[in-house]
C-alpha cells in the first residue's frame, strides 16, 4: 500500500481530466456494466504511468468519438477495486497500468503494460483512438 500523499498527485492527474476514481467492487462493477462505453485506466506509481500511461489516456479524450464513461483504479491502493477491474479483464494477466475499453460491460480492447512500456504516450493515445473509433 503506498501513502496517500505519494499517489495523489497521480490520482489527480486522471480526476482532473474527467476519469472518476473508484474505490470498491462495487463501484467498479457498477461502471463497467453501464450502457455505452467505459475506459477503465489502471494507475500506477510507475514511471511508465506517469510518462506514458496518463498522457495518453489523457490525449485519447480529445478523439471525436470518445468512450461515454472514464473511470480509474489505482494499483497497489485500491486494493479492492483493482482486483474487480482485473476480474472483468480476464483473460488478460494483471499488469499495471494497463487500460481497457468495455462496451456494454463486455471488454472490447486491452492495452497491457507491456504496450505502454518504452511506448510514447502520442502511440498509446493513437491505439485508443483506433479502439474509440470502432466501438464508441
Amino acid at each position: 500500500m503506498y501513502p496517500a500523499e505519494l499517489v495523489k498527485p497521480m490520482r489527480d492527474d486522471l480526476a482532473s481530466a474527467g476519469f472518476e476514481e473508484l474505490y470498491t467492487a462495487e463501484a467498479v462493477e457498477k461502471a463497467i456494466n453501464k450502457k455505452g462505453t467505459t475506459l477503465v485506466v489502471v494507475n500506477s506509481v510507475c514511471g511508465c504511468a506517469a510518462a506514458n500511461a496518463r498522457p495518453a489516456a489523457k490525449m485519447s479524450l480529445m478523439n471525436a468519438k470518445k468512450p461515454d464513461h472514464t473511470v480509474t483504479v489505482f494499483a497497489g491502493v485500491d486494493t479492492e477495486a483493482v482486483d474487480a477491474a482485473r476480474n472483468l479483464m480476464i483473460p488478460f494477466p494483471p499488469s499495471s497500468p494497463s487500460m481497457a475499453l468495455f462496451k456494454d460491460g463486455e471488454l472490447v480492447h486491452m492495452i497491457e503494460r507491456h504496450h505502454i512500456e518504452g511506448r510514447p504516450a502520442e502511440l498509446i493515445a493513437e491505439n485508443l483512438t483506433e479502439a474509440f473509433n470502432e466501438y464508441c
